[in-house]
């Protein structure tokens, strides 16, 4: 539950009238009263109810008779205004149960103990099924203002408690809210209803933030961060300092009627000219070129980065707050990126992918941005390099454990807020794996083998996993899996020993599809530079090496490492 306690005002009658009236945009119905100090107050009811208007006089009479008694004596703010709201999802309290909630906010404020004859005079109105308003004049019947200092932390405290005891949804506060506050800021009910009246289903301010934070995800420095905004169609205004020195920026939308400028720092606390400047820089610089026999090779950045997207999960595990936030911060700008990258059929799924994350993770941690030099790095040069079906496939599979590591750190904590949006971001990327890496596995598994290797990778496959064997022959990817072994090979790698490295990477226990798994695994490790003719003889000469023969087009001499000094293959 959320309480939100509104600056004390002096117009008892006006506030009333709001809370009874239709609301700005009619959003105000079946308004009545759910409790009070005596349970005898006059209920107004709703706006267009016969003698409304009469009762919202009487109302307003009652609960201010102790401050006409005080007279000069009255707080000058004597209206004290606090409205609750269930969190989306909880199930619809009843009125007593939230008149029941009111006096216990009341009794924790100070407002009106519990047992106490002299409390202040006030009245609970349900506007909706999820939240209800709170109203009270701040004068005791012994004519003296309440103690009701440090009100709102007071209500905080007593609404877990609430929570608790009703089976409601855990808001995490204090320390634990500072760990899952949301970076982006609320739309106002004017953007909304703007909005609302152009047709749009995003405010100005969102569909500024999404624009805002795709371009970042692309840009390798802070030139190309704004050429991309304006490549985008936004307008955008640098400030600039007396000593020449860039101070911030803001940006608007051309099509919103006349302009309304939003700075960085006003659509989301993580994209302030600071915070850009920081993630900038923090980036790894593209990898160089590498020696290859059939010429110079540079790295797959698309297996890079999900190279270092399995390694989010250990992270999140082991770190401290800033290297968590570090690492959820730059995979939230790669879910950001990525429907740039896909078919036009996956760029909704993914944006919503990225929209989910955004709430699942963002925090007021101190963030040290170079924990993500890796991935960052490695989202930039994607930009230069796109990818293919098995390039996304293998990236969106490596970001579902990354989100599962996330909410499973969530719900330890308790941020049933955080454990929802994650759960909500995985049925979107669930969604878009499946239909990415269909395609992919159907394009892979075209491609069968010679019967005899075949039997070759059966046998080999019984060997090292005998325990998922029988699932993954099973499996509708099986075929993909032998052709990516073959490819493995025809690079120059032992398929024992690649598909023993790809099942060390990490359990395979809670695998949809093992053999989905090590397909992606092994097509990053055949990637991989292959040993030489000159090791492999060195290899062949060694009592460790144990040639295979290659059913195909040819023979190969595979190998075998020796065993390392953990008497695992290296």
């Amino acid at each position: 539950m959320i309480a939100n306690i509104v600056k004390p005002g002096s117009n008892t009658y006006g506030v009333l009238a709001y809370l009874f009236d239709k609301g700005r945009a009619n959003e105000h119905t079946d308004q009545h009263v759910v409790g009070s100090w005596d349970d005898f107050v006059p209920d107004p009811g709703p706006w267009d109810s016969p003698g409304h208007k009469q009762r919202l006089g009487q109302l307003t009479q009652a609960l201010d008779l102790r401050v006409r008694q005080a007279g000069d004596k009255a707080p000058e703010g004597h209206v004290w205004h606090c409205s609750v709201r269930a969190a989306p999802g909880d199930r619809i309290l009843t009125d007593a149960e939230w008149a029941t909630i009111a006096r216990r906010v009341l009794h924790a404020t100070g407002i009106a103990p519990e047992g106490d004859p002299d409390g202040c005079r006030w009245v609970a109105v349900r506007h909706a099924d999820d939240h209800i308003h709170i109203v009270a004049t701040k004068v005791r019947g012994d004519l003296r203002p309440p103690r009701n200092w440090n009100d709102y932390h007071r209500a905080m405290n007593e609404l877990t408690s609430i929570e608790q005891d009703f089976g409601l949804t855990r808001i995490p506060r204090g320390p634990e809210a500072a760990a899952g506050a949301p970076a982006a800021k609320r739309p106002t009910r004017a953007e909304q209803e703007k909005a609302k009246r152009l047709g749009r289903d995003k405010t100005a301010r969102e569909r500024l933030r999404h624009t805002v934070r795709t371009a970042l995800s692309h840009a390798r420095d802070l030139d190309e961060f704004f050429n991309l905004l304006a490549d985008a169609g936004l307008q955008v205004e640098t400030r600039v300092l007396p000593s020449g020195d860039l101070g911030g920026y803001k940006v608007s939308l051309p099509d919103d009627g006349p302009p309304i400028w939003y700075s960085g720092s006003s659509l989301a606390t993580d994209l302030s000219l600071p915070q850009v400047r920081q993630r900038l820089a923090a980036a790894e610089a593209p990898a160089l070129a590498v020696a290859h026999p059939a010429g110079p090779r540079r790295p797959n950045p698309w297996h890079q980065a999900t190279a270092a997207a399995e390694r989010i999960p250990r992270h999140l595990e082991h770190g401290d707050d800033a290297t968590v936030q570090a690492h959820l911060t730059v995979f939230g700008e790669v879910l950001y990126a990525l429907p740039a990258h896909a078919p036009v059929g996956l760029k909704a799924e993914l944006h919503r992918a990225a929209l989910g994350f955004e709430h699942a993770t963002h925090t007021r941690a101190r963030t040290d941005h170079q924990h993500g030099r890796a991935l960052r790095g490695a989202l930039k040069g994607m930009r230069y390099q796109p990818g293919d079906h098995s390039g996304l496939a293998m990236l969106l599979d490596a970001a579902l454990l990354v989100v599962l590591a996330t909410q499973r750190r969530s719900a330890l904590r308790h941020h049933d807020r955080q454990v929802a949006a994650a759960r909500q971001t995985l049925i979107h990327l669930q969604a878009a794996y499946d239909r990415i890496a269909a395609a992919a596995l159907a394009r892979l598994g075209a491609h069968r083998p010679t019967d005899g290797l075949v039997h070759r990778y059966t046998h080999t496959l019984r060997e090292v996993l005998p325990s998922h064997a029988d699932q993954i022959l099973t499996e509708a990817a099986w075929p993909a899996l032998l052709a990516t072994l073959a490819a493995a090979q025809d690079a120059g790698h032992d398929p024992t020993t690649v598909l023993q490295q790809a099942t060390q990477q990490r359990t395979l226990e809670d695998a949809k599809s093992v053999s989905e798994v090590l397909v992606w695994r092994i097509q990053r490790l055949g990637k991989r530079h292959a040993p030489g003719p000159g090791a492999r003889a060195a290899q062949a000469a060694s009592p460790h090496h144990r040639p295979t023969p290659h059913a195909g087009t040819g023979t190969h001499t595979a190998y075998t490492p020796p065993p390392s000094r953990s008497g695992r293959s290296r």
